[in-house]
């Protein structure tokens, strides 16, 4: 697991706990306990909401990143390969060059 899963177990889990202790020690009659219970519930799921949409947008963006990296490493290999391979096509036609030359003096 990572650090930031980690992070928001341990969130989950402390809120959880606080939720219980207030429950265990509120004074309020059952009707406004409950109300707080629901309270506590609404806020708890609006921030793994929160850290979900975050993970989410962070995951895409690392993704996309990649994505765009790879691309230009492949491009830029492609590149790399033709201009090699223009090189060594430039330097065969040369050797053949020299080599119709020696031929066509050894045929007189």
């Amino acid at each position: 697991m990572s650090t930031r899963n980690n992070g928001l177990i341990a969130l989950l889990a402390g809120a959880a706990v606080g939720l219980g202790l207030g429950i265990l020690f509120a004074p309020d009659k059952g009707s406004k306990t409950r109300e707080k219970i629901k309270d506590g519930l609404d806020d708890l799921k609006d921030e793994v909401k929160t850290k979900f949409n975050s993970l989410e947008g962070e995951a895409k963006e690392k993704f996309s990143k990649s994505k765009d990296e790879l691309k230009d490493t492949v491009e830029e290999l492609l590149s790399n390969s033709s201009y090699k391979a223009e090189e060594a096509i430039t330097f065969l036609e040369e050797k053949l060059a020299e080599l119709k030359k020696q031929n066509a003096k050894l045929q007189k």
